[in-house]
């Protein structure tokens, strides 16, 4: 099996920035500014290289959004309510249909945003393949009924459109994002930041739009690099050679010190995907016995050192108003014993490397697996190469980190994309009426307490089938010098990380 790197054991600081400085250097010097403005610019190092070539309709969308490339017709506040982007406002005309008013904002081409752009973009989002995580449990028509207004028709009640609007995969683009069969957000988009390069998944480059709504951005570009490894990142920020690292490895928070370490709450859940579709955890005895030997607090203790929280079920601190209406799982299968597990066949542990407590975590959840009498095999490599078998379902048991509030800061979406027969993430492979019904009813709830109740229903009705054994409460640490950089973004939703205001001080 893969044995992790020592938590105390960084790579050598030469090596690690090495790799870091090469795409960082090139990308600065295609940029064409003058020594003071390359001074001005940000240089970023990103945990997770592009896995759709910049495609607005996987995770990349969340890389474009957090870049400050792309916007939607709404953002969301901090407390997850929907205010004004492309959209200046909005009203509901009836349960399913809505009328929004557009600002007066252009793209990064120069091509106007009118309601036809609009249109455009969210028809694209609802016909592409697979669907956006955010639109499965949703369908929506937009259509113009002036060169500034929308009108969107939802399938059914949606509380949640202007939240789910705001979600980076409904992006507004240009006509010419949508040429030669595929969807370019480079230079199409309405951010502060306009994408001109990307060198596979390797590099970025981002230039300043300076016809931006919003007003101009404060530095003059972003030079952005991608690297899985957690130490690399911590390192190249260490020693200057970045002026943000995104997620700083729990391992190098106490090495990089205080002034370089921003710790703040997170409504991400690391969990532990069983397939309940084919293989040993179609039984749901033998789900019932893995959950039964996962220890939290092992976990946060001997992987995340104390920064994370022990699990709870689905929703974690980060969600404040789950605890107090959270249930007893129901339904749930009484675990197998000892004797049944030790005669299953080997099972297939995955994970990925771009979050690196993630592979110590799998090794220790092995261990305790294997106490439990499991034979188990890791699989550890890069997202990007992986994703697509985890989807599909490939094997038994993934550890992966989720974050619940991602897709319409409402964990509905999350709920009815990760664990119901139709949804786009489903990687447990899970297909249950009871599930689904419990999802269908918390979706159709319009008053926010009663929803939310109706979400730990179905919280309850998911743990009930030991589909996602929880893991750990991530905290989110974000790295970058007091000293030197302001404006970065601390977001528990993960939308946001360099803003227009972002800059090297």
């Amino acid at each position: 099996m893969p044995t992790p790197r020592s938590r105390r054991s960084p790579l050598p600081v030469i090596a690690a920035t090495a790799a870091l400085l090469l795409p960082l250097a090139a990308c600065s010097s295609s940029s064409g500014s003058g020594a003071s403005a390359d001074a001005q610019r940000l240089r970023v190092v990103m945990a997770f290289p592009p896995a759709q070539a910049m495609s607005p309709y996987g995770d990349d969308a969340v890389t474009l959004s957090r870049l400050a490339v792309v916007e939607g017709l709404t953002a969301l506040d901090r407390n997850g309510a929907a205010e004004p982007a492309l959209a200046a406002s909005w009203k509901q005309e009836n349960p399913t249909t809505w009328a929004f008013t557009l600002r007066d904002a252009v793209f990064q081409d120069g091509a106007k945003v009118d309601a036809d752009a609009v249109v455009r973009s969210l028809t694209a989002a609802g016909k592409a393949s697979p669907l956006p995580r955010v639109l499965s449990d949703a369908s929506l028509k937009a259509t113009a009924t002036s060169p500034d207004t929308v009108r969107i028709v939802t399938r059914g009640d949606d509380p949640l459109l202007p939240q789910r609007l705001a979600n980076p995969s409904l992006t507004i683009l240009s006509a010419g994002a949508y040429r030669n069969g595929r969807v370019n957000p480079a230079g199409h988009a309405t951010g502060p930041f306009t994408l001109t390069d990307v060198k596979g998944a390797v590099a970025a480059t981002l230039e300043r739009n300076t016809d931006y709504w919003g007003g101009k951005a404060k530095a003059p570009g972003v030079d952005v690099t991608f690297t899985a490894d957690g130490t690399a990142r911590a390192n190249a920020l260490r020693t200057k050679a970045v002026d943000v690292a995104e997620y700083v490895p729990i391992s190098q928070a106490s090495l990089l010190g205080d002034s370089y370490v921003h710790e703040f709450p997170s409504a991400r859940t690391n969990g532990l995907s069983l397939n309940t579709r084919r293989g040993v955890f179609a039984d749901p005895a033998l789900r019932a016995a893995a959950r039964e030997a996962i220890d939290s607090k092992a976990l946060v203790d001997g992987v995340y050192e104390g920064r994370a929280n022990t699990a709870q079920g689905l929703f974690g601190p980060g969600i404040p108003w789950a605890a107090g209406l959270r249930t007893d799982p129901t339904g749930r299968t009484p675990a197998a014993s000892r004797e049944e597990v030790a005669r299953t066949k080997e099972i297939v542990l995955a994970t990925y490397t771009n979050r690196p407590e993630l592979p110590e975590a799998a090794t220790l959840v092995q261990q305790q697996l294997e106490k439990r009498g499991f034979t188990v095999k890791q699989v550890v490599r890069d997202y990007a190469q992986m994703e697509a078998d985890a989807l599909a379902g490939k094997y038994d048991a993934f550890i992966q980190a989720r974050n619940t509030l991602l897709d319409t800061a409402d964990p509905v979406s999350y709920l009815a994309s990760d664990f119901t027969c139709d949804g786009s993430a489903n990687i447990s492979q899970l297909c249950d009426k009871k599930v689904d019904t419990a999802i269908a009813e918390a979706t159709s709830v319009t008053g926010t307490d009663a929803r939310h109740r109706a979400e730990m229903t179905a919280e309850a009705a998911v743990l009930g089938t030991d589909a996602l054994v929880p893991l750990v409460h991530e905290r989110f640490v974000q790295g970058y010098d007091d000293a030197r950089v302001e404006g970065v973004a601390l977001d528990p939703m993960e939308r946001t990380l360099i803003t227009a205001d972002t800059r090297v001080g």
